[in-house]
């Protein structure tokens, strides 16, 4: 009976990719640590695939643990001329260094084979390998161009949207302007604030040390 009900799982997530990727967002799954992005338009439910892209996860999981993201936000929304309703949105730390750990090794698609599909949560990083800190994009509608490929090392792919895809899209599609290079007319006239990133699944685990970027906040008053 166990046998026939895992093949019968598997031959549902063969069939209908979509349930494979809801599945996260309803309950704690092997091989993934969801966390909560809360922005002030509502609430995106990412998955991390920690088996094959355990660098890029532990990364993301550490800014989050930290809270590092807290009081971030995104501030591009990169839509395609010939398909407004796709592209991508970006956000994280941006160029704010009180904020940012040292980068990650890459983990190109070609080695995770998580690929830039609908709803794939990926790094962001400058033009040169083994820079991606504390940004990164999710994307709208299949993203091939960022895989890896003969003469590009792509864009480290590591898991995917599983709720909240409406407030993706809702981000995708506010009013945006100025940008220089590749990002011209893709950043966010007023940027979404991410209120807080949490872990949803296992413990959290914070680095020691001082948080820069807390230095000079105001606490609030204990009564």
């Amino acid at each position: 009976m166990r046998l026939f009900a895992r093949c019968l799982a598997i031959l549902l997530s063969l069939l209908t990719p979509g349930l494979a990727l809801a599945l996260p967002a309803n309950r704690p799954t092997p091989g993934y640590i969801r966390v909560a992005i809360e922005t002030s338009v509502g609430t995106i439910i990412v998955a991390l695939d920690t088996r094959r892209a355990p660098r890029t996860s532990a990364n993301f999981l550490t800014y989050v643990d930290d809270g590092r993201f807290d009081g971030v936000t995104f501030y591009r929304a990169a839509r395609r001329r010939s398909a407004p309703t796709q592209g991508l949105i970006q956000g994280g730390i941006d160029m704010d260094v009180r904020r940012s750990l040292p980068p990650v090794v890459h983990e190109p698609t070609s080695q995770t084979g998580i690929l830039h599909r609908d709803a794939t949560l990926s790094m962001a990083r400058p033009n040169r390998t083994n820079s991606a800190m504390g940004n990164f994009f999710i994307t709208i509608g299949a993203t091939p161009t960022m895989d890896a490929r003969e003469g590009s090392i792509g864009y480290a792919a590591f898991g995917h949207v599983v709720g909240g895809m409406a407030v993706v899209k809702k981000i995708l599609a506010v009013p945006t302007c100025c940008g220089t290079g590749p990002m011209r007319g893709q950043m966010i006239v007023k940027p979404i604030l991410i209120q807080r990133a949490r872990r949803m699944d296992g413990t959290a685990k914070p680095t020691r040390g001082v948080k820069p970027w807390l230095i000079g906040l105001k606490r609030p008053t204990v009564r």
